[in-house]
């Protein structure tokens, strides 16, 4: 491997016009695709395997066309204080108001709320419901706008007027943190390089990289049916990775520099070794985000391999685009610790002759590993006590801040309809066996009002054919509650004992219904989830570490870093710990797919410093150091890289925090507060603990086992031999060759 990877990087380095430009060239190629693509439309959400699934298919075969995926919009009207929505002048308002909507190009129905019997019990608020062609996506500006100026006018009439639905649903903006956390990066490289140029060629390759990937998605998008939130994910995690890996090839160039050797030598050198550390540190990140697609959910998979593909395309560029960019940068890339615009010579001098921060700390470590072990652990293990509360849920309207006219449509509608109104359950009766269909649904009915939390029940509708039928319940709990969770099973488990007395089958569907089912189907992939991922990831770094104890403390480290991370999820997003601070306007349950989410993407992200710190305490062991000096060793060399390369990525991930769009921040706080767990506890006081405290035992494999493993010389004793060949040219000659 490191061979390989050595000619790969003075190839790309001597051809360096031929290597930019095929980047350059992909990234045009890319651009125009997705520049000429037609636009996405809304995401198709599909839950295979689900009761609440099933339903939705059984109604799009049994009631065609009632199930068209067109935008809605509830406008909600409330009289002024101490009058009815039905008098003159506001039943009046109204009704201008109903037609005004109705003559919208895009609309397909408006429901008159005096007319559907959308009215309050106590003559208050009223809805009106309007239907259109097409998605909240492919609305037009215009239809929005006409919707958002009736709801105006209905307002300066004297009434209150809010909209709810997802005919108002638009791109979600990230926020100009975002760039921030670019800005940050960019610091933080220029800091540690000490040179523009430098700092420079991390934040260009990785650019480049998330402009390809997320171009390509764009491209895609209408195709494979990819909506906003991939593209922002593969931004968020190709920008990370990308400045990382980018920075441990530079780092290590630098360092070959001021070894002494030339710059295609150094170049070479340092993607032969660091860039063997990407090569599997981003092996792992694809494997962990493949790996989502066990889940079964269709979204969570597009995500998972559109990310996967982000971070591929960084590490090419990283073996690649950074040795040809090193080659046009020639002098103007220092060796490391030379002298900069930002070190004068004397302090360096005094400075290098110093062990850095990172030889003081692991020498620390070395000599108190119990109690630095002790202390990380307890610290993960108090930060992880949230999660023990941990609920989970999917959002809908009202988990939306309070600022929202979505928000206030959907207390609206809580205050004058019930808590439940705005989660309505779809029963679906399926009577095609039963001898009397009518019979079987009337039985349905009445066991459901027999049931507790039960607001109302809507007589049914039955098809053309008059085999399936289908009900509306609406609970008296509010949808993300417990007591609607377990409405949602008693319908079910009443559903079984009528299948044996009538022959006819009942499904509970909705949106409520879903949200519940997603939720139990991402609880219940956790478990295979964790093993495959956590299994091959295990197996990946056997073979890079040729050691069982080395993967082994990895991955029981990750399992803190994760846990802790959720429990600051929970105290922030559901406690509202630091909710203002963090923009967070609403509390509620937890994304449902936020654990298995972070499972996936921290452990990847966990195995990156992983990989690169250990892989050089690997390389010191091997070439001859004890195994407690290989960890200062180790330290030494790579600290400074993996604090730069997690300041980085918490800073990029904490960018999206300034999303518009729930998901998006509980995302990006939650990957930039697991990376702190996981690179300055987990890897920088866990992990040195437990190797000084193993000694040479971390370093044991089965012989067996070591004549079985491929041997992929991450830590480059291939290019060791090529060193002691160079008093004799023709001999590096050969070796190179080989």
């Amino acid at each position: 491997m490191a061979t390989i990877l050595y000619k790969l990087g003075r190839f790309a380095f001597r051809r360096r016009h031929f290597v930019a430009l095929f980047w350059v060239a992909l990234l045009t190629l890319v651009g125009v695709g997705a520049a000429s693509a037609p636009a996405a439309g809304t995401t198709s959400f599909t839950v295979p395997g689900t009761e609440a699934q099933k339903a939705f298919d059984l109604l799009e075969q049994r009631f065609p066309g009632t199930t068209a995926d067109g935008a809605t919009a509830r406008v909600v009207f409330k009289a002024p204080a101490g009058e009815k929505i039905s008098a003159g002048a506001n039943k009046a308002t109204v009704t201008k108001t109903v037609d005004e909507l109705a003559d919208g190009s895009e609309v397909t129905s408006v429901a008159d709320p005096f007319k559907s019997k959308a009215v309050s019990k106590d003559g208050t608020i009223a809805y009106a419901s309007v239907s259109y062609k097409v998605s909240g996506m492919e609305l037009k500006d215009s239809s929005r706008d006409a919707l958002e100026d009736a709801a105006k006018q209905a307002q300066d009439a004297g009434l209150t007027v809010e909209v709810g639905g997802d005919a108002l649903q638009t791109t979600p903006e990230t926020g100009s943190t975002e760039i921030i956390g670019i800005a940050v990066a960019a610091v933080v490289l220029v800091i540690t390089f000490g040179s523009l140029i430098a700092a420079g060629l991390p934040l260009l390759t990785a650019l480049i990289g998330v402009g390809i990937g997320v171009a390509a998605i764009t491209g895609l998008a209408s195709a494979l049916d990819l909506g906003s939130t991939t593209s922002t994910l593969a931004m968020m995690i190709g920008l990370a990775v990308g400045i990382d890996y980018a920075l441990f090839v530079v780092s290590r160039y630098r360092a070959e520099l001021a070894d002494g050797r030339d710059r295609e030598e150094a170049a070479g050198r340092a993607v032969g070794t660091a860039g063997s550390a990407v090569v599997f540190a981003g092996l792992t990140v694809v494997i962990a985000l493949v790996g989502l697609s066990v889940v079964n959910i269709p979204m969570l998979t597009k995500m998972g391999i559109a990310a996967a593909g982000t971070v591929a395309i960084a590490v090419f560029i990283a073996l690649t685009m950074i040795p040809a960019l090193l080659g046009y940068a020639g002098r103007k890339v220092k060796p490391a610790g030379q002298k900069s615009r930002f070190l004068g010579g004397a302090r360096a001098a005094k400075k290098a002759d110093k062990p850095n921060m990172g030889t003081r700390w692991a020498s620390f470590v070395v000599r108190r590993p119990v109690a630095v072990l002790l202390f990380g652990v307890v610290a993960l293990g108090a930060a992880a006590i949230p999660a023990s509360s941990l609920e989970l849920g999917l959002g809908d309207d009202g988990s939306q801040p309070t600022s929202t006219t979505q928000r206030r449509a959907y207390d609206l509608l809580s205050d004058g309809f019930g808590p439940g109104f705005n989660g309505p359950l779809m029963i679906a009766v399926d009577a095609k066996d039963s001898d009397s269909p009518k019979a079987a649904v009337t039985e349905v009915r009445d066991r459901i009002k027999g049931l507790g939390d039960v607001q109302s029940v809507t007589p049914a509708n039955f098809n053309k054919a008059g085999d399936t039928a289908t009900i509306t319940v609406v609970p008296d709990s509010k949808p993300s509650s417990v007591t609607t969770e377990d409405l949602v099973h008693s319908i079910r488990d009443a559903g079984a004992d009528i299948k044996a007395d009538t022959d006819a089958t009942v499904l509970v569907t909705g949106t409520t219904a879903m949200n519940i089912d997603v939720s139990q189907k991402l609880n219940d992939a956790l478990i295979p989830y964790l093993i495959l991922v956590v299994g091959l990831a295990f197996l990946l770094l056997i073979v890079v570490f040729r050691s069982i104890l080395v993967p082994l403390k990895a991955a029981l480290g990750f399992l803190l870093s994760v846990m802790a991370a959720l429990g600051a999820v929970v105290a922030v997003f559901q406690w509202g710990w630091f909710a203002g601070l963090l923009g967070v306007e609403e509390t509620g349950p937890v994304m449902s797919m936020m654990p298995i989410f972070m499972v996936g993407v921290v452990f990847g992200l966990a195995m990156d410093y992983e990989v690169f710190l250990v892989t050089r305490m690997r390389e010191a062991y091997v070439h001859g150091e004890k195994a407690s000096q290989a960890v200062v060793t180790g330290f030494r060399h790579g600290a400074r890289v993996v604090t730069a390369a997690a300041v980085i990525m918490m800073a990029v991930f904490a960018g999206f925090i300034g999303s518009s769009e729930s998901m998006i921040k509980m995302i990006g706080f939650g990957l930039a507060i697991a990376v702190f767990f996981d690179a300055f506890i987990v890897r920088m006081a866990i992990v040195p603990a437990v190797l000084a405290l193993l000694g040479k035992r971390a370093w044991w494999l089965p012989k067996w086992l070591d004549r079985v493993l491929p041997n992929v010389d991450v830590e480059g004793e291939g290019l060791k031999a090529l060193s002691d060949a160079q008093a004799d040219p023709d001999e590096k000659k050969e070796l190179v060759r080989a």
